[in-house]
């Protein structure tokens, strides 16, 4: 596999929390975030069955990644997006550094990875951030965040954006609606 055919993301997709995604179709900026920890974890249980394909490290194309680049990015995501609700529940309006998700990718040889260890560390990941959403207290969800270029985030919103973006890649890969 061409691990570098993957064409960069560099579009800022903070748009989500405006408009629906005609790709996906959820419509983030309507989710009550306090329903996010429910969906994230019925999203990690389609993460499972698709983590379990035969055909998780085929790439539909040279430069889309498999449903296994995916699942590791979801893992990933899981992971960094729990960090920062970390940081702002527990920081005043926290900086967030740069991720570099394509980077990570190859760094971390996200095709070559175990299928069934990611599937554990996926839901493992997703269960951590469920919980720590489920945990979030009512006064707590307007707390601030930004990302280095500049981008801001309530709890609320980093709630709705990271739902699309595990949404969105479920439905990359032809993974079933939760």
């Amino acid at each position: 596999m061409a691990e570098d055919a993957v064409v960069p993301d560099t579009k800022d997709s903070t748009w989500v929390l405006s408009e629906p995604c005609p790709e996906c179709g959820l419509d983030a900026a309507t989710l009550d975030a306090t329903s996010v920890a429910a969906m994230v974890r019925d999203n990690a249980a389609g993460w499972l069955q698709v983590l379990a394909r035969s055909d998780v490290r085929r790439r539909p194309a040279d430069d889309v990644w498999s449903p296994l680049e995916y699942g590791c990015h979801v893992r990933d995501v899981h992971r960094v997006f729990d960090q920062r609700l970390e940081r702002m529940l527990a920081e005043d309006d926290p900086s967030f550094d740069n991720w570099d998700q394509d980077r990570t990718a190859r760094e971390e040889r996200y095709g070559e990875q175990d299928p069934t260890a990611v599937a554990a560390q996926l839901l493992a990941a997703a269960t951590t951030i469920a919980d720590r959403f489920d945990g979030v207290p009512g006064d707590q969800w307007e707390r601030a965040g930004r990302r280095s270029g500049g981008a801001r985030f309530t709890v609320r919103t980093l709630a709705q954006y990271a739902a699309h973006d595990w949404v969105h890649h479920l439905h990359d890969v032809g993974g079933p609606a939760a």
